[in-house]
């Protein structure tokens, strides 16, 4: 079973895009290598499915952390390594030799660089199997029972295999001889082919590790605990947008008996700000990464909608308001398929007339409201909605972002407050931008456009 998230989701809580500067993937996209970058976006697109693996790859991140260990290998390194390993070998020594023979002679006479290159990876990859060495026994200086612990004893297993112990007298720099290189390709590329490509996995595994640990407490992050899926359970303290330094916290809380928020408040006060910051929150705490909060507990999920900036469709011919009404319509469908869910709706069927989006809003939320397996984060501008909504049920959480108007000024508290908006700012804002006057002014001075 995999976790349900689709593109829609992604671009509307911006998770994933790594050509956009304000991701969350680009936020964490500070590591060292290429391959640690493949592993970051592997880890980011394929989300876990139970509790005890997001537990154990949070654990990893938090006892990295507490290392503080800064990556000791160069993006080149790791490239010129994997290059090598990936360019074949030769299945006997003296094949190997021969080979090697060639490249060079290939080499003085017509210029082919694939002799230096063959030097060079060599040469990398004694240099990394050194510093590996190094780095492992500074890990091991802190040992203790942690989920990555496993990785550590393999690594250790194989910097320790005896076939490997020629490799700790050489010093790279004197690889000049034919009858050397070869020696060393051949252990590299034949004999212990397969533990130099798990070594160079766990390379990149610890540079995503150090990584986003690294990461994590600069930015003061914190690492959720997941419970089972089924128990119904979301609470997080100082809850706030990754993306956003020294953003405003808030604390938010769900539970089958009270599984649905209603969000309203003026525009720029924050809404959609706490709605993007929910959902990365719960996708990040399913790939067992930091979240942004000081604290967060969660029951695992099978997906997570939301419903933000839904677009027009020009050439299937669907309005702004009919693709609203196909988005509400696929979450519908995967409500009434029992899927544990949370469910993120910013300002439902805005693009029709009040009067419709008034009923339209009142009876989705009402209909969602009742599958108390799923979580809903749902807001609106239309606050007629809440009270009515206040009227017929008493497990709805009623939850505003207030505006206070100091003059003609208003100020944004971006602090989650009980209750339903009673905010009516929106002249006021117009007039101080002077619109009304700019208009006026322009049919004083031309007349006969009026």
């Amino acid at each position: 079973m995999s976790f349900i998230a689709d593109k829609q989701t992604l671009d509307d809580l911006g998770i994933l895009n790594r050509y956009r500067s304000d991701a969350v993937f680009t936020l964490f996209n500070q590591v060292k290598t290429n391959g640690g970058e493949r592993l970051l976006e592997e880890m980011f697109r394929n989300v876990l499915t139970n509790e005890q693996e997001m537990n154990d790859r949070s654990n990893t991140f938090r006892y990295f952390q507490q290392l503080s260990l800064v990556f000791p290998f160069s993006r080149e390194q790791a490239d010129a390594m994997e290059d090598y390993l990936g360019a074949g070998h030769q299945k006997r020594l003296p094949a190997t030799l021969l080979a090697i023979v060639g490249k060079k002679l290939t080499g003085a006479f017509v210029g082919d660089k694939s002799f230096v290159a063959l030097v060079s990876g060599v040469q990398t990859t004694i240099a990394v199997l050194k510093l590996m060495r190094t780095f492992v026994n500074k890990i091991d200086e802190h040992a203790g029972d942690h989920p990555f612990s496993a990785s550590i004893n393999e690594l250790k297993r194989i910097l320790d295999d005896k076939r490997i112990a020629v490799v700790w007298k050489e010093k790279a720099e004197r690889i000049n001889s034919v009858s050397l290189l070869a020696k060393f390709d051949y252990l590299f590329r034949a004999v212990l082919y397969t533990e130099m490509k798990q070594l160079l996995t766990m390379m990149y595994q610890l540079d995503v590790i150090i990584t986003v640990s690294n990461i994590a407490k600069d930015r003061g992050f914190s690492y959720a605990t997941a419970l089972e899926k089924g128990k119904h359970v979301f609470r997080a303290s100082d809850l706030r947008h990754p993306g956003i330094k020294k953003a405003v916290g808030n604390t938010l809380e769900l539970s089958a008996q009270s599984n649905l928020i209603f969000l309203t408040g003026a525009n720029m006060a924050g809404k959609s700000t706490i709605m993007k910051s929910f959902g990365i929150a719960v996708y990040m705490a399913h790939i067992g990464f930091p979240v942004a909060a000081s604290e967060m507990t969660f029951s695992v999920k099978d997906g997570l909608f939301s419903s933000i900036n839904v677009p027009d469709n020009l050439q299937m011919g669907y309005s702004h308001f009919y693709a609203e009404v196909l988005r509400v319509k696929k979450v519908a469908e995967a409500v009434a398929k029992s899927k544990d869910l949370v469910i993120i709706f910013d300002e439902l069927f805005k693009g029709t007339n009040v009067k419709d989006a008034y009923d339209a809003t009142l009876s989705v939320t009402k209909a969602f409201a009742t599958f108390r397996n799923c979580f809903f984060l749902v807001s609106t501008h239309i606050v007629e909605v809440g009270a009515a909504l206040q009227e017929d049920t008493d497990d709805i959480q009623f939850l505003f972002m207030p505006t206070i108007m100091e003059g003609n000024v208003p100020r944004y508290t971006y602090q989650l407050t009980k209750g339903i908006s009673a905010d009516r700012h929106g002249m006021k804002i117009i007039e101080n931008e002077g619109i009304i006057d700019i208009i006026r002014s322009a049919a004083t001075a031309f007349p006969d456009k009026v």
